[in-house]
């Protein structure tokens, strides 16, 4: 009977010392995000070891040269909590550019950037329903 609560002890005890070593998780990102003028959709899902963003929806009329299916984001690591950076292609000149992105509360805020980050352009995203 002893042997038993000790037992239990040193195994809650190993579980909440591991619980607190741990990091702290992120904010969830994946899923569908709607740009902030309402003209596309992106889905974050994981790819590989990274997050990917893919355009999953262009209203109808927006003129762009984007296609559904095209992948935006792509190896969108973390930085650190509820923050990642990787790669944006810009469909709209065909160049590629650092990314990063934050997630705070219910919105994503996403930025490509030039010249090391000097030059940044940014986005904010809403959970699409």
């Amino acid at each position: 009977m002893i042997g038993r609560f000790i037992l239990g002890l040193i195994l809650g005890l190993g579980f909440s010392l591991a619980l607190a070593a741990s990091p702290a998780l992120a904010d969830d990102v994946t899923g569908v995000w709607l740009r902030e003028t309402g003209a596309s959709k992106v889905k974050f899902a994981p790819c590989g070891g990274a997050i990917c963003g893919t355009l999953v929806w262009i209203k109808e009329g927006t003129d762009t040269p984007a296609k559904v299916g095209q992948r935006l984001f792509s190896g969108m690591k973390p930085t650190g909590p509820n923050a990642w950076a990787g790669s944006y292609s810009n469909p709209d000149d065909g160049k590629t550019y650092d990314a990063k992105m934050t997630l705070s509360g219910g919105t994503l805020t996403t930025a490509g950037c030039a010249f090391g980050g000097a030059i940044c352009r940014s986005s904010t995203w809403t959970r699409a329903n």
